[in-house]
C-alpha cells in the first residue's frame, strides 16, 4: 500500500502537475477503486504545503483500470485562497481517465466542534473472531490474505453467505496491517484507500446477497468523503455503515469512521452498482 501511494513526479509541467504511479495486483484483473482514489489524494496533496491538508473530496469512477498497466495523475491547481485550496485530479491509463475527482484543502484552525457519538454496545477487534481466508473463495482468497489491512465484521463478513438479519447497515473494524509513518498525509491517503473496502455491503446485506454469487456483478460510480478529524489509520478503526436506498440497480452507502476513543474521523458516502442474476 505504501508502495502505490508513494507517487513519482513526472516532472513534466504543462498547465497541470503531472505524477505517476503503480497499482497492487488484483485477483479479478481491476484496479481497487480506493487505490486510485487515495493516489489522486496524495497527487493532489504533493501541489500544497503540508499544513494544508484535506478536508474533502468528491469522484468518480469513470473506467475500470488494469493493474498491470501504469497510471498517470494530473493535478489542475484550481484556486488557492488564504485558508482554502482547490484541485483537480484525473487519474490516467492508455490516454484515457479512469477516475476524476475534485477535492478541498485547509489550513487547521479553531472553530465550534461537535460530532455524533459512536454507536454503543459494538463489540471490540478482540471479541470478534479473527478473520478466516480460507472461507473466502478461492479465487479472491489471495487478495484477502495479501491485503494491508485488517478488516472485522459486525456481526459477520458476507463473503460466501449472509448470517443474521438481512438489514442494510453494519459496522467493521479497520486497521492497516503494519504501522505507517508519522506523516498525517499517509494517514489520511490510508483512510481514503480504506474507506472504499466495504461501503458497498450494506446494499449488499440488506437482499442478503453474499460476494460468491454467481452473476453479481458491483462497481462503485461514485465517491465523497469528508476528513474530521486526524488519525492513525496503522490502530483500530469502527466504519458505521448503512444504506438508506436502492433502486435501479445502483445503491446508496453512507459511513461514518470512528476512533476507539470515539472520536468521529471522517464520513463516506457512495453510490454503487449492484446488478443480481434474474436467476
Amino acid at each position: 500500500m505504501l508502495t502505490v501511494l508513494d507517487l513519482r513526479d513526472a516532472g513534466a509541467r504543462t498547465t497541470e502537475d503531472i505524477f505517476t504511479g503503480v497499482s497492487q495486483p488484483m485477483p479479478f484483473g481491476r484496479v481497487y477503486g480506493g487505490q486510485v482514489l487515495a493516489q489522486s489524494i496524495v497527487a493532489a496533496s504533493r501541489t500544497l504545503p503540508p499544513e494544508r491538508a484535506v478536508h474533502s473530496m468528491h469522484g468518480y469512477f469513470l473506467r475500470p483500470g488494469d493493474p498491470r498497466d501504469a497510471l498517470t495523475f494530473s493535478v489542475d491547481r484550481i484556486h488557492d485562497g488564504r485558508s482554502f485550496s482547490t484541485r483537480r485530479t484525473q487519474a490516467f491509463q492508455a490516454g484515457v481517465p479512469i477516475f476524476s475527482m475534485i477535492a478541498s484543502f485547509q489550513d487547521e484552525g479553531p472553530g465550534l466542534e461537535h460530532h455524533e457519538p459512536m454507536p454503543e454496545g459494538v463489540p471490540t477487534p478482540e471479541e470478534l473472531p479473527p478473520f478466516d481466508a480460507s472461507a473466502v473463495h478461492p479465487l479472491s482468497r489471495r487478495m484477502f490474505s495479501d491485503r494491508p489491512v485488517d478488516v472485522l465484521h459486525v456481526p459477520s463478513p458476507i463473503y460466501t453467505e449472509v448470517e443474521g438479519a438481512h438489514v442494510p447497515r453494519q459496522a467493521v473494524w479497520m486497521r492497516a496491517r503494519r504501522a505507517l509513518p508519522d506523516d498525517p498525509a499517509v494517514h489520511r491517503a490510508a483512510l481514503a484507500y480504506l474507506s472504499d473496502l466495504t461501503i458497498q455491503e450494506p446494499i449488499m446485506r440488506a437482499h442478503g446477497i453474499a460476494w460468491s454469487l454467481p452473476g453479481l456483478k458491483v462497481a462503485s460510480l461514485d465517491h465523497a468523503m469528508w476528513w474530521h478529524r486526524l488519525a492513525r489509520v496503522d490502530d483500530w478503526l469502527l466504519y458505521v455503515q448503512e444504506s438508506p436506498n436502492a433502486r435501479g440497480g445502483r445503491g446508496l452507502s453512507t459511513g461514518r469512521i470512528y476512533t476507539r476513543a470515539g472520536e468521529l474521523v471522517a464520513s463516506v458516502a457512495q453510490e454503487v452498482m449492484v446488478r443480481v442474476p434474474r436467476d
